[in-house]
């Protein structure tokens, strides 16, 4: 291989303002492009009617990608009042039409029973697998699919705006394996109505932020000035509040290898942490936890 031809490793998170119309698996194609790397993933699918944060895995990253998927989610969406579709978003056919509007009094009062740890249906057009197939792919094919409920965790649903007879916006946050479109569904229904999500923003995975987040034309731009590298965020962004632990140079032999190290008398500020970012010289070595006595190794780092 020429010297020329070389290309870097590409390690760290991109967080991308996902566009409109763009489905993840697309995103992740035009990031790698822009950027390099061999291995890229994403930590949390955007359907392509949804914009907003998606972060992007690269490298050693992907091996934190759960870990991000468990973080709380924050989304911004639009209700339309009236129909109800196939999707349960615009992409869908409509199935049903009601006349009836809930006033915002009537809906604030709905809020608190879709608030806590509630039931909820996912969408028949997801990425769940039904025997080993994807719901979509069954949806589309024109199989019936009802999936089971499952327990998810909806911590808070704010009204933002009242934008007319046929749309509400609000603004939710969440756990993992919340379906907003099965929000917007299951609202209308209580309310004596029908309704779909006709615009949805994620605004927040994790510790990632829509302000931080970077658009697909300010990448395309910076790739164009040799510069798409510097929209890369360390390892350890995606852990603002997990606390650090210095190695020397034999605790990262044995890190490295998997094995534990003691934790000793100077390290406890550490003994209650659930998780703890592991680095030597400001290079990520593991992610490990306490255990009896000693720090093991959930996900191990290789540069």
């Amino acid at each position: 291989m020429a010297k020329s031809d070389f290309k870097p490793a590409v390690h760290g998170w991109l967080i991308l303002d996902k566009p409109l119309g763009l489905t993840s698996t697309q995103a992740i194609g035009r990031c790698r492009r822009l950027l390099g790397g061999k291995k890229v993933g994403h930590g949390g699918t955007l359907d392509p009617l949804a914009t907003g944060v998606l972060p992007l895995a690269f490298g050693e990253a992907t091996k934190l990608i759960p870990y991000v998927m468990d973080g709380d989610k924050e989304y911004e969406f639009t209700l339309r009042w009236g129909e109800r579709r196939s999707t349960d978003d615009a992409e869908g056919n409509v199935l049903e039409q009601s006349p009836i509007r809930p006033a915002e009094t009537q809906v604030l009062e709905a809020l608190p029973k879709f608030t806590g740890v509630i039931l909820q249906k996912p969408p028949a057009f997801s990425a769940i697998k039904v025997q080993g197939e994807r719901a979509y792919d069954l949806a589309r094919s024109g199989e019936q699919v009802d999936l089971a409920p499952r327990e998810v965790q909806i911590k808070k649903i704010d009204l933002i705006q009242t934008v007319d007879a046929d749309h509400t916006c609000f603004r939710v946050s969440c756990g993992k394996g919340v379906y907003i479109r099965s929000l917007a569904r299951d609202l209308a229904a209580h309310l004596g109505t029908c309704g779909y999500v006709s615009g949805l923003k994620r605004t927040k995975v994790g510790a990632f932020k829509l302000k931080n987040a970077c658009s697909m034309p300010d990448l395309e731009r910076s790739h164009d000035q040799n510069a798409a590298l510097d929209h890369l965020l360390p390892l350890k962004a995606a852990f603002l509040d997990v606390p650090t632990l210095i190695l020397g140079p034999s605790e990262v032999h044995l890190l490295q290898n998997g094995q534990p190290i003691l934790i000793r008398p100077q390290h406890g500020n550490l003994f209650e942490a659930p998780l703890i970012f592991a680095e030597h010289n400001q290079v990520p070595v593991a992610l490990v936890e306490p255990i009896e006595g000693e720090f093991r190794v959930l996900r191990g780092f290789h540069f």
